[in-house]
């Protein structure tokens, strides 16, 4: 049987999610830049949206979006990475929105505020993701000064790089006391969490030069997981007592609870801070139809990041993912939700319930739109 496709590049962050879940999942795939004429011609107008990764399904059908990918496989293969217990499947989606959206700035910082150390390792992948020829460099070049820009969107700038960089040591400090009891984040099998937070953490931070170094020199049981993520068998062997399944009872580990304390830190004012500048924009928005596609940005945000001012681009994809968090949330029985709302009051976490958009996003035709 003909293999899916996958259309990715090593150096894009949710390009990792879509391969990591395919691997974990043992799904034949193969994976190709997205440069041919036959991308252009036949996938490319499928997806909708030049974006990484686009999956080619072996049918022809277009998968466009990392989110989507796993949210395809999960249903034809009956959830086999979702938890089943309330705690954990929220928390399991509350990992998968931080890994997509909530490590942005230690990602684009850690790539693009250090060139001695990583700007040949990085411009080499750049230039993979166009056909060899003379304009190769030059369109690499061009791609790369637009994620330089990007980072400055995110919120990394002169004041703020110290911040970044603190929380996202305190980050992995914290995870790796997690990984060096756990192989996964929830037991002995990757959730969809593991798949989402493996973005940022394989293609910028586990990958090139400057954060790997200090991934292996100050997170060594972070880099195994990293390691551990992108191999098709468990490779747990520390961990050969723990079955293949996530934690009983519905458990969710202190040390868990400790790195959501850290990403609170950052993740919380940014969400409500940026909630609010989209309603704002939505209600500045009085003729927007529904079906319109979702726009990347829709303006700045301003919060404090330990201290200083922090402006970054208020993403409305981020609210996308967290509806399914407060979705499960509202689905729950009251002793679950008590039980839960408990462990996001632990995490500095709970606001996340209610801090929605005044307009919901859905999926048409491969695109986010307004409905």
């Amino acid at each position: 049987m003909k293999p899916h496709t996958l259309y990715g590049a090593p150096l894009s962050l949710y390009t990792g999610r879509a391969r990591s879940y395919l691997i974990k999942a043992g799904i034949e795939y193969r994976e190709k830049q997205a440069r041919s004429e036959y991308f252009k011609n036949v996938v490319l107008p499928k997806a909708g949206l030049r974006t990484l990764p686009v999956l080619e399904l072996a049918n022809g059908e277009v998968i466009r979006d990392g989110a989507a990918i796993v949210d395809y496989f999960e249903a034809e293969l009956a959830h086999p990475f979702t938890p089943s217990s309330p705690k954990q499947k929220l928390a399991s989606q509350l990992f998968d929105v931080i890994g997509a959206e909530g490590l942005l700035r230690p990602a684009m910082h850690y790539r693009w505020n250090f060139p001695k150390d990583n700007l040949a390792f990085v411009m080499a992948g750049f230039k993979e993701l166009f056909p060899p020829g003379p304009k190769q460099a030059e369109l690499a070049e061009e791609t790369a000064n637009k994620m330089r820009q990007a980072c400055l969107a995110f919120g990394v700038s002169d004041d703020t790089q110290a911040p970044v960089e603190s929380l996202y040591k305190d980050f992995l400090s914290a995870l790796n006391l997690h990984f060096q009891a756990l192989p996964y984040l929830l037991g002995g099998r990757p959730s969809v969490g593991d798949f989402g937070l493996i973005a940022p953490m394989f293609a910028h931070l586990g990958r090139d030069p400057k954060p790997l170094a200090l991934m292996q020199e100050t997170a060594p049981y972070v880099y195994r997981w990293v390691e551990r993520m992108n191999r098709r068998e468990a490779d747990k062997g520390e961990f050969d007592e723990l079955q293949d399944s996530f934690l009983e009872g519905d458990a969710i580990p202190e040390t868990l609870i400790t790195v959501l304390q850290v990403i609170a830190e950052d993740f919380l004012p940014e969400t409500l801070a940026s909630a609010d500048c989209i309603n704002d924009w939505l209600e500045s928005q009085a003729s927007l139809e529904a079906g319109t596609p979702v726009e990347r940005g829709v303006g700045f945000a301003r919060f404090e990041l330990r201290g200083k001012v922090c402006d970054a681009l208020a993403q409305p994809y981020r609210y996308y993912l967290l509806s399914r968090v407060q979705e499960t949330f509202n689905a729950m029985g009251e002793h679950d939700r008590a039980e839960t709302e408990s462990l996001l009051n632990a995490c500095k976490l709970a606001p996340l319930l209610s801090c929605t958009l005044s307009r919901a996003i859905g999926r048409q035709e491969n695109r986010e739109v307004w409905l």
